[in-house]
């Protein structure tokens, strides 16, 4: 059996988290109903088309409608909200891993251009945009942040960490926001980066120039590089056609959501 789009156990998790809705002018239009719009915006997500090209059988409003929810939500911290709320779900079984973590980025071409993209070195100085992301042992997604792919990874790694949210397992003590130890490649190579992970109570395991095997390298971080195809695998995240940093970075957080919700199903 084929799952739906909109399950209902992502709906039951997103529906608290909605604001109230506006006032509603008097002999004005129905609002959309919001699962109407959330099932357009994953539709969106998932098939990488146009939101002109909504198809009006899906009873979602026109694609416009469902736009202006996503930056709406994504404007009142819906969607960075709604992949806490999973992970601390996740943290509360106590699935995820947090004896190793791993660290990586991927780019991605910017048709357009906009804030949060810059010339891409691989890919011939144009246009892109970078994700910074950690995951668990597991791949969970962490924490990611999003900047112009002409941005080198290691001064990033930091700021990738501390995006990471506290974490509540539903028992006394305190919230849990960092892994025991950080798996990285040679890009992170540099003094800076271990004392950054060691000021956090991280112990780092990052490859160093010239000393470590290249045949050896991913033998741990090769979950963070399947978490960066869960990301690929939703069409409207691999190329990013949005002009809009909030409305890519929307995207981008409604993705790591759906790994999270599949992650849940998978462990819980």
């Amino acid at each position: 059996m084929a799952r739906p789009l909109l399950p209902d156990d992502l709906w039951a998790a997103i529906a608290p988290l909605l604001p109230p809705h506006p006032p509603r002018p008097k002999g004005g239009r129905r609002r959309l109903d919001d699962r109407a719009a959330l099932t357009g915006i994953l539709f969106v997500l998932r098939s990488g088309i146009p939101w002109e090209m909504l198809p009006t059988e899906m009873n979602c409003g026109c694609g416009m409608s469902c736009w202006r929810r996503l930056r709406d939500w994504q404007a009142a911290g819906v969607w960075r909200r709604l992949h806490q709320v999973l992970l601390e779900r996740l943290h509360a079984a106590g699935e995820i891993d947090w004896s190793r973590a791993s660290v990586d980025s991927a780019s991605v071409p910017a048709k357009k251009g906009g804030p949060d993209t810059g010339p891409n070195p691989t890919d011939r100085g144009k246009a892109g945009t970078k994700r910074h992301l950690v995951t668990d042992a597991r791949g969970t997604p962490l924490g990611l942040v999003l900047t112009g792919a002409n941005r080198h990874d290691s001064p990033l790694m930091a700021p990738t960490l501390d995006a990471i949210p506290p974490l509540r397992s539903g028992q006394r003590g305190r919230p849990r926001q960092r892994p025991d130890k950080l798996h990285a490649d040679k890009a992170y190579d540099a003094k800076a980066r271990r004392l950054e992970c060691l000021a956090r109570g991280i112990r780092p395991r990052i490859a160093r120039r010239g000393i470590e095997r290249s045949d050896r390298l991913g033998r741990h971080r090769w979950v963070v590089e399947r978490s960066h195809a869960w990301f690929n695998r939703a069409r409207r995240l691999p190329v990013r056609y949005e002009r809009r940093a909030d409305i890519y970075e929307a995207f981008t957080f409604l993705q790591a959501s759906l790994i999270t919700i599949r992650q849940i199903e998978r462990f819980c």
